[in-house]
């Protein structure tokens, strides 16, 4: 419950300086670390909305309580099946605001009735909307709600005008049906309010599509980022199917030359298997004595030139002593000087056996040849 307010003739912005900034018995119930908030709130709700101007009155509680509040009081607009009407209201911002939903209730004049029932106003003109009931500190404020108050009231009225009536008799016409009221505004007034409504509006849309632009932008860009991404992606993919594809084609190519050889290997097997067991050493044979005596001369001749080698390296690495490697490489040396002389000694047999046959070659017809093959194949091939 409310008394008489009044109304400061100075600017909204001085005035909410003015009494945001009182101290003393006469400062307002609010507390300090919100103070800010409040004006940032009341200056957006006059730019909204300038038919509602901030106040300060004198606020009964209904345990009896009296408090001195700030309240905003004006008309704001509703659109009803295409007309614009205006609907006069209070908004009482109490002790805990902005932390707790401020008090909004309808203000009607002489000829304005409540209508009843009305879903968001009581007979007494409290107004209960979602937005208040779902008030959230800080984002909540007062221009959305009285946006909010706006939308409600144009799709449901919660005042109506009630025309007087003149004296009535039997054949007198009914009364007519309430309608929204709308006080009367001079023309510069509401063009002006259709002018500022028209730059807010404007200035809105600007704002929205600038951020819509900018959060399309950012969507734009990464979706350009992932589409990089994704190309590279498909190059290396393309690049390892390649690479699969080339190495399956050696697989297989190596998998080929498996089976042949195995089947080389298995034809080999069974063609052996029944065969006995023989020695390595005598697994070849030799034309004649000289050509064995030749071979087993360069073998020895061979080995015996390891095992010097081998000297070499246990003498550089300390494993032997300097007179026993001298030692064993003189008793070594003499070995293999014998061997091969027994090997030139075999050699010069060879070569005289195949001049003999050379000579008889007439008579002899492939004699020469054979033997020829034999010094080749057993004694100058080992050279």
């Amino acid at each position: 419950m409310a008394s008489s307010s009044s109304s400061p003739p100075q600017s909204s912005h001085q005035f909410l300086t003015s009494v945001l900034s009182r101290r003393g018995p006469s400062a307002l119930p609010y507390a300090e670390d919100v103070k800010w908030m409040i004006r940032q709130h009341f200056l957006s709700l006059a730019d909204a909305f300038p038919a509602l101007h901030p106040q300060t009155a004198a606020y009964t509680h209904n345990d009896g309580r009296t408090v001195n509040l700030l309240r905003v009081e004006g008309n704001i607009p509703m659109v009803y099946l295409q007309v614009t009407y205006y609907i006069p209201i209070v908004v009482w911002l109490m002790e805990a605001y902005p932390r707790q939903p401020p008090c909004v209730y309808v203000n009607p004049t002489r000829q304005m009735v409540i209508k009843r029932p009305h879903p968001h106003v009581n007979p007494s003109g409290l107004v209960s909307l979602p937005y208040l009931q779902n008030w959230i500190y800080p984002t909540s404020n007062l221009a959305d709600l009285a946006r909010n108050l706006s939308l409600v009231f144009g799709r449901d009225p919660p005042l109506y005008s009630q025309q007087p009536r003149p004296n009535l008799n039997p054949n007198s016409i009914p009364p007519r049906a309430f309608r929204p009221s709308s006080p009367h505004r001079p023309a510069a007034d509401r063009t002006q309010v259709h002018r500022n409504a028209v730059n807010r509006l404007a200035d809105r849309l600007h704002g929205d599509s600038e951020v819509l632009r900018k959060t399309r932008e950012a969507e734009m860009e990464e979706l350009f980022n992932a589409q990089a991404v994704l190309r590279q992606r498909e190059e290396q993919i393309s690049k390892g199917l390649r690479e699969m594809q080339d190495e399956k084609e050696g697989l297989e190519l190596q998998l080929q030359m498996i089976l042949i050889n195995s089947d080389i290997m298995e034809a080999w097997l069974r063609e052996n298997q029944g065969k006995r067991v023989m020695d390595v050493e005598n697994a070849f044979e030799y034309s004649d004595f000289v050509s064995s005596q030749m071979l087993e001369c360069s073998s020895s001749d061979l080995a015996i030139d390891d095992v010097i080698y081998a000297l070499d390296k246990a003498l550089q690495e300390g494993s032997i002593p300097f007179d026993q490697y001298l030692k064993n490489v003189r008793m070594l040396s003499r070995e293999q000087f014998l061997h091969r002389a027994m090997s030139a000694k075999a050699r010069a047999t060879q070569l005289q056996n195949a001049m003999a046959l050379w000579d008889g070659s007439r008579s002899g017809g492939g004699l020469w040849e054979k033997a020829f093959e034999n010094v080749r194949r057993d004694g100058l091939g080992l050279l």
